[in-house]
């Protein structure tokens, strides 16, 4: 590509220094992220005679950015970090990540919740996963469940202070009316952590411990109560194959690549037994060496990770293999072996992990294939209906719901390559538009969403704009609605910058299409690949638009007039109403009668001046 003199003096700029650079597109799209010892040599080797993948990325580069870091490793965390918030379309990613589940053990609570969680919080809790079988993980946590009950319910729910179901199937030990101390309860907790980590050994000896100890007491009921449950931990331990002699944790990796589509597995070993594994589809530009394929899936998958291993076993060498164990040592806290086995147990290890890999690759691409044959088409024909320069990969559609300005919400959802993306769509309450103006509604909801795409883009990069979907430029916008509603929608767009986005609106009545600068719509065959894809996108975000206003207005519904009392909260709110039968009751009470049920004087004053 030819370079012109504003970039070579840029790159004269770049310091020689350890960082990450950006590379993006003219739609100011970061197409890739990397990282260098020495930034100002890798950007000239990207910009001048580049060949091979690096001239196909070079294709579309149209601007780059730097970001300066003190030290390799830190430019390493870097590199992930942006790799996970922009998801360039040129660097190894993991193939929907945002969807991986976790188990969550709170530690800071007297008798925690154990519950699922999409995502990792710096909460003090204790994580287990990622794991992208969800079924498989709650079928893990059902056999955990059996042998040692634990609470699911809500907190709302728990502190109703009243067993339920799970209590009475012996799923649950009842905290809830303190039929297990906390002490118990939260050694209960630290065993299905024991569990979850596969140290069935270890747990089946404190068992053993209690049961001798219960029964030297003669106290046979706890006795037998520990014998059961040690049975039952032998028979996961039983499941659990023995792989090595060493007893460090180790993770085995292990992949199988066909054309462009790769897949990953990883086994976790823990005090030398095999106690799971799990596989994991990578997307991006995947044609690359082996060494580099191990790092960037390493990075990815251990960012997200709860547990970083002693040892990790891989297939092959890694790429910067010194850089990598540093940074995964200070994940752990403490030294990270990697280790690539040429022959003995652990090579054969490996190599039955790539065949479980294989595997599974045949059975997505059977998927994907299918879904392709499917989606392609339609996405072709869109753009060709369209006059799109491509086919429009993620596809925005937005819709306003309300009855006469009441309860307004707005919806946005999400299509990729095709299909939802659920994790995408999100929903907006109305705020700033008094009465029922659809168009002043659409707008609010545009603006909202835009601007945060615009502080993104501009790298104002706060907690507030470091959400994924709202920081990923679409490459169309679908409007429910007619030219009227399009017109408003294109009025904020290109305020905000962003006009030469696709942007078209679909009419209900007769299924017309509107488009810019043409004054005659659309009008496709009703059954049309292209005209199927954009109904499906726009009923989509019909329901969901739909399902939220109802939310909304069931939530005002269930409101009361207390709930806008500054100090009174669920509790106090209970009692008011147990107390009083009514907020007809509370209104007619003295000041005296409100505070005898616990009500401190000036929040009683503060509810009879409001009721």
């Amino acid at each position: 590509m030819a370079v012109d003199e504003a970039i070579r003096k840029r790159l004269r700029a770049v310091p020689e220094a350890p960082g990450v650079y950006l590379l993006r597109d003219r739609g100011e799209k970061v197409i890739y992220v990397g990282k260098a010892l020495r930034l100002r040599d890798r950007l000239r080797s990207y910009f001048a005679a580049p060949a091979g993948q690096k001239a196909e990325l070079m294709k579309r580069v149209f601007d780059f950015e730097f970001v300066r870091t003190s030290n390799e490793v830190e430019a390493l965390v870097l590199e992930n970090e942006f790799i996970k918030r922009y998801q360039p379309r040129f660097n190894i990613r993991l193939k929907d990540d945002k969807n991986f589940l976790y188990l969550k053990i709170p530690v800071a609570e007297e008798f925690p919740r154990v519950h699922y969680s999409r995502r990792v919080l710096k909460d003090g809790a204790i994580y287990f996963g990622p794991y992208t079988s969800a079924q498989s993980l709650r079928q893990t946590v059902k056999s955990i469940r059996q042998l040692l009950p634990f609470r699911t319910c809500s907190d709302d729910v728990f502190r109703q202070h009243r067993v339920c179901l799970d209590f009475h199937i012996k799923r649950c030990p009842g905290p809830c009316e303190n039929r297990i101390s906390v002490e118990d309860y939260q050694a209960r907790t630290h065993e299905v952590a024991m569990l979850m980590e596969g140290r069935s050994d270890l747990l089946a000896k404190q068992l053993r411990n209690r049961m001798s100890s219960a029964a030297q007491a003669l106290d046979f009921e706890n006795a037998a109560r520990y014998r059961d449950q040690l049975r039952a931990v032998e028979k996961i331990a039983d499941r659990q194959k023995v792989l090595t002699r060493g007893r460090d944790d180790q993770d085995l990796v292990a992949y199988a690549r066909s054309g462009k589509d790769v897949f990953m597995e990883v086994a976790y070993i823990r005090q030398g037994k095999m106690v799971g594994h799990d596989g994991h589809a990578l997307e991006g530009d995947l044609d690359v060496p082996e060494a580099e394929l191990l790092r960037g899936f390493v990075l990815q998958y251990y960012t997200s990770a709860t547990h970083v291993p002693r040892t990790l076993v891989l297939p092959a060498p890694i790429e910067e293999p010194e850089l990598v164990a540093d940074w995964l040592t200070q994940r752990r806290g403490g030294p990270v072996l990697l280790e690539v086995p040429s022959r003995g147990r652990k090579r054969a290890l490996v190599r039955q992990l790539e065949e479980t890999a294989a595997e599974e690759l045949k059975q997505l691409q059977i998927q994907w294939d299918y879904d392709r044959s499917r989606t392609v088409p339609m996405l072709t024909a869109l753009a060709d209906a369209l006059e799109l320069d491509e086919p429009p990969r993620r596809i925005e559609c937005y819709d306003i719901s309300n009855i006469q300005g009441e309860s307004a919400t707005g919806a946005m959802v999400v299509f990729e390559d095709g299909r939802p993306k659920s994790e995408d769509y999100r929903s907006f309450k109305i705020r700033y538009t008094p009465g029922p103006n659809d168009f002043a509604m659409m707008q609010e909801v545009l603006r909202r969403r835009f601007t945060r795409l615009e502080a993104a883009q501009r790298r104002e990069e706060a907690d507030e704009v470091a959400d994924r979907s709202f920081s990923t430029r679409p490459d169309m916008v679908l409007i429910d609605g007619g030219r009227g509603q399009l017109s408003a929608a294109l009025e904020v767009l290109e305020e905000l910058g962003f006009g030469d986005i696709p942007s078209v609106g679909l009419a209900k009545e007769r299924e017309e299409i509107f488009a810019p600068e043409r004054t005659e719509p659309i009008v496709l065959e009703h059954d049309s690949p292209a005209m199927f894809l954009v109904q499906r996108v726009r009923d989509e975000a019909h329901r969901f638009a739909i399902t939220h206003h109802r939310k909304v207005r069931s939530r005002k519904a269930l409101s009361s007039p207390l709930d806008s009392v500054e100090g009174i909260g669920p509790a106090r709110k209970r009692a008011l109403l147990r107390a009083f039968g009514s907020v007809q009751a509370i209104r007619d009470a003295a000041v005296a009668e409100i505070v005898s049920v616990g009500i401190p004087e000036r929040l009683a004053l503060r509810i009879k001046e409001l009721l």
